[in-house]
């Protein structure tokens, strides 16, 4: 008697043929049938994801967010009573602030500009002009980085200060009784002690950069009869460019809110935002104030961050 036609298919199957897969159940069977077949099971496959978000959400409102939120409650509530608005409105009509908001621009805008074309300088030596230990001295920048802005300032004291180095050699030669150089404890002074110690901070993504360039192009480029000026202008530069907006920016944000070189200079007749503030608080008791000058402080940090993102963006970097 034959086969019938019904009973091939599991006779394949038996020969080694794959099996067809499992019927499909409908959605809102399937649905159903969960609770029945396994409901407890995405309750026990572990903790919630978003629990995972607390911890790291409360530590940063205990050690940042709050303390930040203090300072705004501040400013907004002084000791002394008043309208909410009344500090800032002292803060903006004083004479000490406009000046202190105004040197505060004009170094941190000095001494990017000065950061970027020393720092582009430097970095085309060290990537591209070979010497012995130039790998040493890329080394040291990522060693330099770490290390704390009044040290820098410190050894700027010891070579150019009063009593320094510079000062003695002069007046040993001349047999004056006092050196020349006395410009650390002024605007300029502040503006080298930042374009010293802020250099690097500039060289070391534009390093990174200048190691992911294809050297191919340089050499076609002195092939073709160019210049290193104009090699470094067609070529080069643009390749640097997202360094350069990242460094910049880095530099530009960190020289706002530079204290310490501004302290260890001495200079008392420079009076930077951060300065202003430790004088509102510390020395004259004056919190409303002080909390009021950190408020625009942290408000221009934060907008030129974002800043720095947009046009990051823009250019790729």
């Amino acid at each position: 008697m034959a086969v019938p036609a019904t009973r091939e298919a599991p006779s394949g199957e038996a020969r080694g043929s794959a099996p067809d897969p499992a019927p499909q159940t409908p959605a809102g069977l399937k649905s159903a049938a969960e609770p029945h077949n396994g409901g407890g099971a995405g309750a026990r496959r572990g903790i919630p994801r978003w629990v995972w978000t607390v911890p790291p959400v409360a530590v940063l409102a205990l050690v940042f967010l709050y303390p930040l939120a203090l300072v705004v409650q501040q400013s907004l509530t002084p000791e002394n009573g008043g309208g909410a608005f009344d500090a800032y409105a002292s803060v903006f009509a004083s004479q000490s602030f406009r000046e202190a908001l105004g040197t505060t621009v004009w170094l941190a805008v000095g001494a990017t500009a000065g950061c970027l074309v020393l720092g582009f300088a430097l970095a085309l030596v060290i990537a591209f002009v070979p010497f012995p230990g130039a790998r040493a001295v890329a080394k040291f920048i990522d060693v330099f980085l770490s290390f704390p802005s009044f040290l820098i300032t410190l050894a700027l004291l010891f070579i150019y200060g009063t009593v320094g180095m510079a000062n003695g050699v002069w007046t040993d030669f001349t047999g004056a009784a006092d050196g020349p150089f006395h410009f650390l404890t002024t605007p300029w002074g502040v503006l080298l002690a930042e374009i010293t110690y802020f250099t690097p901070f500039v060289m070391r993504p534009l390093l990174a950069a200048f190691s992911q360039l294809d050297t191919a192009q340089l050499e076609v480029a002195a092939g073709l009869g160019a210049r290193p000026a104009r090699i470094i202008r067609q070529v080069i530069l643009p390749e640097a460019l997202p360094a350069l907006a990242a460094g910049g920016s880095l530099v530009l944000v960190m020289c706002l809110n530079e204290f310490g070189i501004v302290l260890f200079t001495g200079a008392k007749d420079v009076t930077t935002l951060p300065m202003l503030i430790y004088g509102k608080a510390i020395l004259e008791s004056d919190y409303a104030a002080a909390c009021v000058v950190a408020v625009v402080n942290i408000v221009i940090s934060v907008g030129l961050f974002g800043l720095y993102r947009v046009v990051s963006k823009r250019a790729g970097a």
